[in-house]
């Protein structure tokens, strides 16, 4: 694949993760980008070694759901690595 189809893979994967995760990051467009990206690739070893499913092309279902699974498992570890676990912006809320 090319770099702009890993690009548009981690963009969507990126919004998709942080929808999934909402409120555990507050991350821009470029670092949720980097982040689905990453998680793409995190997801794609991982797929390899547990289930013996690589990466396919752009248009693979394997593809899509590697990079969403990895990107998820990025938010949730920056989101604990910058204390934003489920708090607005960082701060805790008071009942």
């Amino acid at each position: 694949m090319s770099i702009i189809a890993w690009i548009v893979i981690g963009l969507i994967a990126g919004f998709v993760a942080k929808a999934i995760l909402p409120g555990r990051a507050n991350t821009g467009i470029i670092l949720t980008t980097l982040l689905g990206i990453a998680g793409g690739l995190l997801g794609g070893w991982l797929g390899v070694l547990i289930f013996g499913v690589g990466v396919g092309g752009f248009f693979a279902l394997s593809t899509w759901i590697c990079a969403i699974v990895g990107s998820v498992i990025l938010l949730g570890v920056y989101g604990m690595i910058t204390g934003r676990q489920g708090h607005a912006h960082g701060r805790h809320q008071h009942a």
